[in-house]
């Protein structure tokens, strides 16, 4: 097989006939490209074939589970990946319309080795990819991209016979019965589900009902314009809108999905939108008690709190800060045999006898009504003022080029380490440690810190700052954190800030 171009260019003879592939949209942990600006449907097809000859190079058997998520071209991305998977020998078993933890369940049901979801996950429209992975319930890693990305690139895609296309049909329904399992609750719950139009249209609603909650519809009816805003429970816009919803129902809280659907997002009683890793703390810390001495895994954009909070410290709970990433922090949590794994995106990773270990939005909210209906006297907003209280940021992105963006991460993470290094302060405080795992995780004395880490998917940094003293300690630690930033000349503006 020749090598795919490594520019796109469209409305050409070529165009339709030869695969184009911009190098840089094999990322960390999957594949993502603005379609058609910088991939074809050839490209999507040479990836296909690639991630065939990377199964049969691993020795995996030849299956693989395979869905879409609900944008208006997501089939297409779909049927040319699945022409590459059999041109390469692969029995493709296509699951049909999926959130991305419907995929990763059918590689469980369906006993198949391999998975591959066509999503775009929450990027806007304009964006495809793919999540993939070979070792459920684990996703590619950068090794594992690495090894797909030289495949594809350099051409080494092997077509073999034995190719196979199966449409499999069911799996939603088995899928939501996993869910559910037996349980219904026992107190009266009132959610509303914030779907954004998105893929999780097409299960929140039905899910909430099935365990007995009685739902208030947010943006339910699935429209791939997505004429509301862009289903992302990380962007205030939807949390706002998610805080209105509750405010106007008197709902008990309201639980929000991404565009496919392995991400939830959650406003309080009282309208409040808790971010995902103080979410985290509230269902840790209400795991503790069923589960003393479980480990935890959150990822370094995440609230100290896992670390510092008493009532964890109590259960014997054990925290660990690890490489944001949905891949990173799956591997994390089944390598460490930890209990859960908690992302300050959004996502969750409930590890048996829980989950099955892979995010999965769907299956956080269950848990969610499950601990509200394990504290029956309490509502969300009692949960969230039971924390020890923190003032910290969103996740802040500044532009920051693919191409560029590491090796801006790199002179930003040694600046911040030379100042720790010269004894020099943050926000007025001394600097205990820069934690480099991830990024830079620039910890103070009293436990406050600041984040600086590259995105894997888009092209940003990522900027998140915590204090548990004050507000203006955090927009201090933001504003000599985004000092140092701003020594860069690559990086350019917000996304959105404090």
């Amino acid at each position: 097989m020749s090598k795919p171009a490594p520019t796109v260019s469209q409305n050409t003879w070529e165009f339709l006939r030869d695969a184009m592939i911009t190098p840089t949209g094999f990322r960390e942990y999957d594949a993502r490209w603005k379609y058609p600006d910088d991939i074809n449907l050839p490209g999507i097809t040479a990836l296909g074939l690639g991630l065939g000859t990377q199964m049969h190079r691993r020795g995996i058997e030849p299956v693989i589970a395979v869905g879409n998520d609900y944008r208006d071209y997501s089939l297409s991305i779909k049927n040319a990946l699945m022409l590459g998977l059999m041109q390469a020998g692969i029995h493709v078993k296509d699951i049909g319309p999926a959130v991305s933890p419907m995929a990763y369940f059918a590689q469980f049901h369906l006993n198949a080795p391999a998975v591959a979801m066509v999503t775009a996950s929450h990027n806007p429209n304009g964006w495809t990819g793919v999540k993939m992975g070979f070792e459920r319930p684990l996703t590619h890693g950068p090794d594992e991209m690495a090894e797909l990305r030289d495949i594809v690139l350099n051409g080494e895609g092997m077509p073999r016979d034995g190719g196979k296309y199966e449409f499999v049909d069911g799996v939603r329904e088995a899928y939501l019965d996993d869910l559910v399992g037996d349980f219904k609750m026992t107190r009266k719950l009132k959610v509303v589900c914030a779907t954004g139009n998105g893929t999780a249209s097409a299960f929140g609603p039905e899910l909430f009902k099935r365990i007995g909650v009685e739902v208030v519809d947010s943006h339910n009816t699935l429209d791939y314009t997505f004429p509301h805003y862009n289903p992302n429970p990380e962007a205030m816009e939807m949390l706002h809108d998610m805080s209105a919803s509750v405010k106007a129902s008197g709902a008990d809280l309201a639980l929000g999905f991404d565009g496919d659907g392995d991400r939830c997002g959650v406003v309080d009683d009282e309208g409040e939108e808790i971010f995902a890793d103080k979410v985290g703390v509230i269902m840790a810390r209400d795991l503790a008690k069923i589960y003393p001495n479980a480990t935890f895994v959150a990822d370094v954009k995440s609230t100290g709190l896992f670390a510092s909070d008493p009532e964890l410290i109590k259960h014997g709970v054990t925290a660990d800060y690890w490489k944001t990433g949905h891949s990173h922090m799956k591997r994390r949590v089944k390598e460490i045999g930890a209990l859960a794994g908690f992302e300050k995106s959004g996502h969750y990773f409930l590890a048996e006898p829980i989950g099955r270990g892979y995010d999965c939005g769907m299956r956080v909210a269950v848990e969610i009504c499950k601990l509200m209906d394990r504290n029956p006297d309490m509502s969300m907003s009692d949960l969230r003022k039971a924390l020890p209280q923190t003032w910290a940021t969103p996740t802040m992105s500044p532009y920051a080029s693919d191409e560029d963006k590491y090796d801006i991460l790199d002179r930003i993470v040694a600046k911040l380490v030379a100042k720790h290094e010269a004894g020099e302060q943050i926000a007025g405080r001394a600097i205990k440690e820069v934690v480099t795992v991830n990024g830079a995780r620039v910890i103070l004395e009293n436990g406050a810190w600041g984040l600086v880490r590259a995105s894997s998917n888009t092209p940003n940094l990522v900027v998140v700052c915590e204090s548990p003293d004050s507000d203006a300690e955090m927009r201090a630690i933001f504003k000599d954190v985004d000092a140092v930033i701003r020594t860069e000349e690559g990086v350019g503006d917000y996304d959105q800030t404090i």
